[in-house]
């Protein structure tokens, strides 16, 4: 039986809604056929955006959105993707899949979408490719209300007003596919080019975001930290809002074996959860790091590439990175959304990779048809979190596993909203095992509950035939004891929403 005891007075910080963030890459079929599929569609869209995609997406809250990449965003040379369609440029995808892009996805494109999602745009700038000029003036384009040759373009191009950019990120994965940098070099690059991301608005609305390290290349964090807080006015904090963190559960021996979405065993199964558990480590570490330049936490650690990433499913092309989504995926959500939750100080961001059809997706589709997966549901079921204040909750569980693959038997965060509503997220991490959950308040007298489940078997998944195998359910399976606390019991591989009422 394991324990959570829950101080309902003691506020630990908000929850940003960002936390709650996804990514849509031009790579196989996220943006193409998942997201966009043109105003001449036989499918029902608005502006060329599928309608049941976007009326999904806003059900689930999606709070951000990253674009264009990615490996894709440091080859992307954002004058090819506007003006008139049938005049841009047309391109071959090289990291994803060697297929043509027509660029008929763009800028205006992308911010159509977030308007109709009605989320936060987080673009990322080339700096792999890209010049200092390009990058000053794709911004110019995007956010100036004045007169200049960029904002006139934009009005020629149909949009008289500026956007706002929330995030932009100054380059992707500049350590890897972004350009094979130094530390040192891409820090100095970063100081150089976000110099030209001129704040036009005079209230500055957009969030710098320094290219972070790859899972636990800590070097890379300590010697990017150091070149951008070299001789920087401390209130400057190292001319960033956000460093990113890019971490992948890839369970298999190697990235050439990372095994299967749908058919694996019970040790792959906590392989898996421990790989993905990782994740805690990895904040801490490099969050000591940034500790040392930002005590004052004033820069955000941004996990903005993050999830499952298996084998594609067979017959299907290797660069398009399609992979079907089970309760496995489930169980990884719900853990990585709960950590992110318990670590809210210093995590400002987290985008799931990726949106639509790519790996650990919230959505595939086929045509005409749609599947929501595990994973949107935890995301659905999580989405209370949003904004509210996470409160302070210590959790006694024992340990599962197999071998040295040994997760908590469950994983839990519990916040309050503005209302002094309390939203409490369990996951039992076992494939097997039910458990019992006693949940303690110091003072509050539990009355109206509301819960919600998620369960299957470990492999159970949703598909085209078959699409409402996995889904959020009502849940009843707890009581209030004598004693004013709540009992909860939890099937084995399941995720638990319980929302009590002020």
């Amino acid at each position: 039986m394991a324990k959570l005891v829950i101080n309902e007075t003691k506020k630990l910080g908000k929850i940003n809604a960002e936390l709650y963030g996804h990514f849509s890459e031009h790579l196989g079929r996220c943006i193409y056929e998942g997201i966009y599929v043109g105003e001449n569609s036989e499918i029902p869209n608005k502006n060329g955006m599928r309608t049941d995609v976007v009326e999904a997406l806003k059900e689930m809250k999606i709070p951000v959105l990253r674009w264009p990449g990615g490996c894709f965003a440091d080859e992307y040379h954002w004058k090819d993707g506007i003006g008139p369609k049938e005049s841009r440029k047309k391109m071959i995808n090289t990291n994803w899949g060697g297929v043509l892009e027509d660029n008929s996805f763009g800028t205006h494109e992308f911010m159509e979408l977030c308007e109709q999602l009605g989320c936060k745009t987080y673009i990322n700038g080339n700096v792999g490719s890209g010049t200092v000029q390009e990058m000053s003036e794709w911004f110019e384009y995007m956010t100036f209300d004045g007169v200049s040759p960029m904002a006139d373009l934009r009005r020629e191009n149909g949009r008289e007003k500026p956007w706002k950019v929330d995030y932009f990120g100054v380059g992707n994965e500049n350590w890897g596919c972004g350009g094979n940098m130094t530390p040192q070099y891409y820090g100095n690059l970063y100081r150089r080019y976000q110099t030209f991301l001129r704040d036009y608005s005079g209230k500055g609305e957009t969030g710098k975001i320094c290219c972070g390290a790859n899972a636990a290349d800590y070097h890379w964090t300590k010697e990017v930290l150091e070149t951008a807080f070299d001789h920087t006015p401390p209130h400057l904090h190292g001319y960033m809002d956000g460093l990113s963190l890019h971490y992948y559960t890839v369970p298999g021996s190697d990235w050439d074996h990372k095994g299967s979405a749908t058919e694996f065993t019970t040790g792959e199964w906590y392989k898996t959860l421990a790989k993905a558990e990782k994740m805690e480590e990895l904040i801490k570490k490099h969050g000591d790091i940034m500790d040392c330049y930002d005590p004052e936490k004033k820069v955000g650690m941004m996990i903005d590439e993050w999830g499952c990433w298996f084998d594609v499913e067979p017959g299907t092309n290797p660069g398009f990175l399609y992979q079907q989504n089970t309760m496995r995926d489930a169980l990884v959500a719900c853990l990585s959304l709960n950590i992110f939750n318990k670590h809210c100080d210093r995590v400002k961001m987290a985008n799931i990779a990726q949106l639509v059809n790519v790996l650990q997706s919230v959505i595939l589709t086929e045509g005409a048809k749609m599947v929501l997966t595990p994973t949107y549901y935890v995301f659905h079921m999580f989405r209370g979190h949003q904004e509210s204040e996470l409160l302070d909750s210590t959790l006694t569980t024992e340990m599962v596993g197999e071998g040295e693959d040994k997760v908590p038997h469950i994983s839990e965060s519990v916040s309050m909203d503005a209302e002094g509503n309390i939203l409490i997220t369990l996951g039992n991490l076992s494939s097997e095992e039910a458990d019992t959950v006693t949940v303690q308040f110091m003072d509050k007298k539990i009355s109206q509950i509301k819960a919600r489940i998620l369960t299957g078997a470990m492999t159970a998944h949703n598909t085209f035939d078959e699409p409402d195998c996995v889904k959020e359910e009502d849940f009843t399976g707890y009581r209030i004891t004598e004693e004013g606390d709540l009992t909860v019991e939890l099937p084995a591989c399941s995720v638990v929403q319980i929302e009590i009422r002020a």
